[in-house]
This record gives C-alpha cells, sequence and structure tokens, in this order.
C-alpha cells in the first residue's frame, strides 16, 4: 500500500448542485455520490470560478480567476507557462493522469498531467470546424435546438464517457497498489444534449414536472435578452419537461459510472488512503426561471457540487456551509498531498474547515463571465458572494443584490432598497477592486485580434492534433416521435 495519500479527482460537466440526493432531491437516483458523501464531507456553498467551461476549468487547474489567466471564453488559450496543480504534484514525486475531459484549447494538451488517455471530442484549435453532432446538431446549446432535441435516444458524450470509465478501471485494475496516485477523471454528462437511453429515461418519465422557479415580473434587462436572443421565451410545457427529465436520467448515468470507478478501487484495495473529490464545472438552470445551460449567475447555474471523502483524515456524513470555489480546491489538492501551493494561485485550501468545521475561513468568492466584445453580447459580468450577500455586477447594467439566508430562491433583488445600499456599496468595491471591466474589454479586443490570426492559421494548415476522442455524427441518435 502506497504511504503517499493517493487523489482521485472526479469531474463532471455542467451537473445543478442541488440535482443530486444528497444535496436533498427526493427524486434524482444518485446513490454512488451519496456513497462518497456518506463516507465524506459535502460542500453546500461551492462555486465556479466562471459559469462557463474552459474558463472554469482552466481555472480549477492554475487556481486563478479568469481574469487574472486571460481565460474568459471556450476559445480562450491559457498559457503553457501558467503552473497547475498537476504541475505541483508532479514536482512533488505523482504522476499526474487525466483520463477523458479536459477542454484545453491550443498546443499544450497536458498543463502538467504527465499522461492521458481518451483525450477530448473537441478540436485542438480554434478555427478549425467543430464536432459533427448529427441529428442532434445544435443540441449541446446555446439555443432552441437543446429542448426541441430532447428525450430518449443517444448521445456521443454518454459513449465517450463509457470509453472514459473504461480506461479508469483499466487504470487502476493496472495500477501498481504500491505506487501513489493523482488521477483526474473528467466526465462530459450531464451536459447538454437532454438526451437519455430508454433505460435511464423510464426511471423518470412523468415524475419530473416544469420548472418551479418563475421570473419575477420585473427580470433583469441582460437576461431577458438572453433568452429572446436564444429563442426560449415561449418554450412549450411538454418539451421543457422532456429535457429536464433526460437531464435527471444523464446524471444517474454518470452516477452509475462513478460507481464503477469506486467499485473497482474497493475491489483492489485503493480505497484506504485515497482522497476521493467529486465537483463539476458549473451547473445547468434545466429550465428554471425560463432559463437554460449555464451562463448566468444564479445559483442554479454558478453553484456547483463539492464532495469530499478520506478514511481516517475527514469526517463521515457531515456537510459544511463555508463559501468556497473551485480556485480553492487547487489549493486544497497541494495541501492534502504535501505538494507546494502555487505562487499566484488566488485559492485557499479548505482542508482544515473539510476535517473540522470550527476551523477559521472567509466567507467571500467570486465567479465571472466576460463575452467576446466583437460577438456574443460583448457583457463583463462578475459575482461576488460573501457570506449571506450575492451581489452579480453587469456592466452598464444595474445590479442585482441578493441576501441568499432570507431569499435562497433569489426572487427578490434588493438592489434598489434604500437600507440595502451600504452593504450593495461595500459589495461592489470589493468586486471592482483589481477588477477593471473597461481594461478587461480592451484586452479581449487585442486578443480577438491575436485569434484571428491563429484561427486564419488553424483552417489553412490543418495542424496535426493530440488526445483527440474521434466522436462521429452516427453516434448521436432522437428517437422522440
Amino acid at each position: 500500500m502506497s504511504q503517499k495519500p493517493n487523489l482521485l479527482f472526479l469531474f463532471s460537466d455542467q451537473h445543478a448542485q442541488k440535482i443530486t440526493s444528497c444535496y436533498g432531491d427526493e427524486i434524482v437516483q444518485t446513490p454512488n455520490l451519496d456513497r462518497i458523501a456518506k463516507n465524506g464531507v459535502i460542500f453546500n456553498n461551492a462555486y465556479c470560478p466562471s459559469p462557463l467551461c474552459v474558463p472554469s476549468r482552466m481555472s480549477l487547474l492554475s487556481g486563478r480567476y479568469p481574469s487574472q489567466q486571460e481565460v474568459w471564453m471556450n476559445d480562450d488559450f491559457l498559457a503553457s507557462d501558467v503552473p497547475t496543480f498537476a504541475h505541483s504534484l508532479g514536482a512533488a514525486g505523482y504522476e499526474p493522469t487525466i483520463i477523458g475531459r479536459m477542454h484545453a484549447i491550443g498546443p499544450d494538451q497536458l498543463h502538467g498531467y504527465t499522461h492521458r488517455e481518451v483525450g477530448d471530442h473537441s478540436p485542438n484549435w480554434i478555427g478549425i470546424g467543430r464536432h459533427n453532432m448529427g441529428v442532434l446538431k445544435g443540441a449541446p446549446g446555446p439555443g432552441r435546438a437543446t429542448i426541441d432535441k430532447s428525450g430518449i435516444g443517444q448521445s456521443a458524450y454518454q459513449i465517450k464517457d463509457v470509453d472514459t470509465t473504461q480506461a479508469a478501471l483499466d487504470f487502476f485494475e493496472g495500477h501498481n497498489i504500491t505506487d501513489p496516485f493523482c488521477v483526474t477523471v473528467g466526465l462530459m454528462l450531464p451536459h447538454a444534449p437532454y438526451v437519455a437511453s430508454a433505460e435511464d429515461y423510464a426511471l423518470y418519465d412523468g415524475k419530473i414536472g416544469p420548472a418551479t422557479l418563475m421570473s419575477p415580473n420585473k427580470e433583469h434587462p441582460w437576461l431577458n435578452w438572453w433568452r429572446e436572443k436564444h429563442n426560449i421565451v415561449d418554450v412549450p410545457e411538454d418539451h421543457a419537461i422532456r429535457a429536464r427529465t433526460a437531464y435527471y436520467a444523464l446524471v444517474t448515468r454518470m452516477d452509475k459510472m462513478i460507481g464503477q470507478i469506486l467499485d473497482k478501487l474497493e475491489e483492489r484495495g485503493l480505497l484506504e488512503n485515497t482522497l476521493i473529490v467529486y465537483s463539476s464545472d458549473h451547473g445547468d438552470q434545466i429550465g428554471e426561471r425560463g432559463l437554460w445551460w449555464k451562463h448566468t449567475f444564479y445559483e442554479e447555474s454558478v453553484k456547483i457540487p463539492m464532495i469530499l471523502s478520506w478514511p481516517e483524515q475527514l469526517p463521515k456524513g457531515e456537510a459544511r456551509d463555508q463559501v468556497i470555489n473551485l480556485v480553492d480546491l487547487n489549493a486544497t489538492f497541494l495541501d492534502a498531498l504535501g505538494a507546494d501551493p502555487l505562487p499566484n494561485s488566488e485559492g485557499h485550501s479548505f482542508l482544515n474547515i473539510a476535517k473540522d468545521n470550527s476551523s477559521p475561513w472567509q466567507n467571500l468568492t467570486f465567479s465571472e463571465y466576460c463575452s467576446d466584445v466583437t460577438k456574443w453580447d460583448g457583457m463583463r459580468q462578475r459575482m461576488i458572494r460573501q457570506d449571506d450577500w450575492k451581489l452579480i455586477y453587469y456592466h452598464g447594467f444595474p445590479a442585482q443584490l441578493f441576501n441568499l439566508a432570507e431569499d435562497p430562491q433569489e426572487l427578490k433583488d434588493l438592489a434598489e432598497v434604500p437600507e440595502h445600499q451600504a452593504i450593495k456599496e461595500e459589495l461592489l468595491s470589493l468586486l471592482l477592486k483589481d477588477w477593471d471591466p473597461d481594461a478587461i474589454e480592451q484586452r479581449m479586443l487585442d486578443k480577438q485580434s491575436d485569434k484571428e490570426i491563429l484561427g486564419a492559421w488553424a483552417r489553412k494548415t490543418s495542424p496535426t492534433e493530440a488526445y483527440i476522442w474521434n466522436l462521429t455524427p452516427e453516434m448521436n441518435v432522437l428517437k422522440n416521435d
């Protein structure tokens, strides 16, 4: 048995925290995530650094928020000279391995990992055509096709996760139990398309109703614009229920795959000295407030599951309410495995509070979403969560302010209420400190000019790609009438 601790990091894509049994959902079946929680600690207030895939994932790797590393959009590159937690763990004597999803753009498809299996289905380079989803074209979102092309069928993303799970099983089957391991398993589910097998869909058919959170009568203007742009203003209720039902089914299918990996570790006697962490890169609105996908700072989109277990090191069956972030998970990995902290990380290890709820902690975190100023909406947005308060800043638009203790569903915007102006100004000052939306806009414009050249280069030269999983359009099936 290895004397150094092991790490198994299970990292999904687009899993809304609340659609998990151990977080209180009474319908969804997630016995394997519950199994990790039963043997460990869940965090109720865990957030992503950005409600968008690439910036969130690169922030997890680097421990830096998107603006600090200049990765705002899904076509931004994380610089290869930015050290990641994988680099630090490698320097500490581990051989970090990633199996499945990373979603890095550019020539560096390892970012400190020394081994990689399965890889990504999306291209390494901007400018190259995206993968062909066949009959599910447009269904990954954002767009109306996500909801219209939902229900029973098969998504290539699930097939990819089957391959990822098998690669993980093969890794642990062949692993020498005397050697320490550090493995990230990157899963695609439950990311849209909202398409699930008939077997999984049947588990929830007739049990999932329409969204329960309604948009306030006076909705924020940017959110109104978002609904109109993506044609989700008037979604037929039966379509919405069908998509939501499939999402639940995808969560359960992902959980079953995680169960296979946990069973393999138990079979090989690898659980005893292993820190197991489950989390996701962001959540999913799944129709709540008439919104879908991610991209927003409502809890459904920006809050993530965070579950840790570690025999003899962490308590069992406990929950924590401290406010944490994926950038903090970066620091926690390094702390737990005895590696050096990253010098420019903004994360703080929460290992002590996982062990002891009374340990001191600053309940403060951020998340940001800055979209391409030459496309999309050109928006710079940032969220701050401090204790019970959340403020959302929209550059050029009114802010939103919520007290999550009194209004956990975020239905009462307090931004213009006179008695809350002091806390609003305090949070706004913290949010804008070292974060300049005008400077970010200019930097994004500069980078866009660079990306135009990089994209044209890739289209003309067809550069070699590494660690690509071969997605074919025939893998996608939709069986709805």
